[in-house]
């Protein structure tokens, strides 16, 4: 199965709450939660391209399956990360006590970060 196409956000849950335990500032939370996001993914065997483009901010990571890459996270900070795939359909890492998992089901793409006991959830649909 493959990741590659552009994905329209369709809905977040825990925006707010999660973003602030990220330490973004206040402003940037409500400026940003109501701005529709596309994701572009390309995929190429073990190699992964992602663009998210959120109003006029762009944050692109590229990652190879199994190896340590740098990414950069929702709050600007860089992290050396190592992405897995679970199954034909799941990419999964842990990043500064966070995990991040991304599922793609059919023309869905649920990203799901949990740090302790808050989750934040978004859900993109294939354009």
């Amino acid at each position: 199965m493959s990741f590659t196409g552009k994905y329209e956000l369709q809905h977040q849950e825990n925006f707010e709450p999660f973003m602030k335990a990220l330490g973004l500032p206040d402003d940037e939370i409500q400026k940003g939660k109501d701005l529709k996001s596309i994701s572009e993914i390309v995929q190429d065997g073990k190699k992964f391209k992602i663009t998210v483009t959120t109003g006029s901010k762009v944050l692109k990571n590229e990652f190879t399956i199994g190896e340590e890459s740098e990414i950069q996270l929702l709050n600007g900070e860089k992290a050396k990360v190592v992405v897995q795939m679970e199954g034909n359909n799941k990419l999964v890492t842990q990043v500064k006590g966070m995990k991040s998992v991304t599922e793609l089901n059919g023309d869905t793409i649920t990203y799901t970060m949990t740090m302790g006991d808050l989750t934040f959830k978004r859900v993109s649909k294939r354009i």
